[in-house]
């Protein structure tokens, strides 16, 4: 059974923008798929990548430009300019963490939920209220977001060095079980082609 390793951060666009297809394109390949939330500035800064304010005129143009594109091929409504970014994205992705761990809820929803609250409702993703209910809407106890902390914590650091050292530099980053990895929410179609054996 194929695996897939999904690197991804809760207050990226881009991610936002995938949520859904990742795990249609799992479930129709027949892989497994395991979710890790991480720093995606500290990613940045020990791979070589800048902060989006921090990068050239030119770049942030584009990056909006592209992702206003991508919102409207993924049919999902997007603020470009969000009233709460960034923010930290260690509260929900602790969340995250402790979901996974726990079970019983719907993973891929949770995660679709949450980058929607950033990205499409204007919320708070590092506030407790907004993540509560984004837990209790995807069938799992919104009480993960007091107990998860320090496992949160631990694992959520431990996926950012993880990342670094299998390669990744950006999010959502898709790694195989067979080391194949796909950056970017516009390269979710060349990951279903690579399981289903067609390149």
């Amino acid at each position: 059974m194929p695996h897939i390793d999904y690197y991804f951060a809760t207050i990226s666009p881009f991610t936002y923008l995938a949520s859904g297809s990742v795990e249609k394109i799992a479930s129709k390949n027949g892989a497994t798929l395991t979710y890790k939330p991480l720093d995606i500035m500290g990613l940045f800064s020990q791979t070589g990548g800048l902060p989006p304010k921090d990068r050239h005129p030119n770049r942030q143009q584009y990056r909006l430009q592209d992702m206003e594109r991508r919102a409207k091929i993924a049919e999902k409504p997007l603020n470009i300019k969000p009233a709460f970014w960034p923010t930290n994205p260690a509260p929900s992705s602790y969340a995250i963490i402790a979901a996974q761990n726990a079970g019983g809820g719907d993973l891929g929803q949770l995660v679709a939920l949450i980058t929607a609250a950033c990205w499409a409702g204007d919320e708070n993703v590092a506030e407790d209220e907004v993540v509560r209910r984004c837990l209790s809407e995807s069938g799992f106890d919104p009480a993960l977001v007091d107990s998860g902390m320090l496992s949160g914590a631990e694992t959520y650091a431990r996926n950012l060095e993880e990342a670094v050292q299998k390669g990744v530099f950006g999010a959502p980053f898709f790694i195989t079980d067979d080391d194949q990895r796909f950056w970017g929410q516009d390269r979710l179609h060349d990951l279903d082609l690579h399981l289903s054996g067609k390149i």
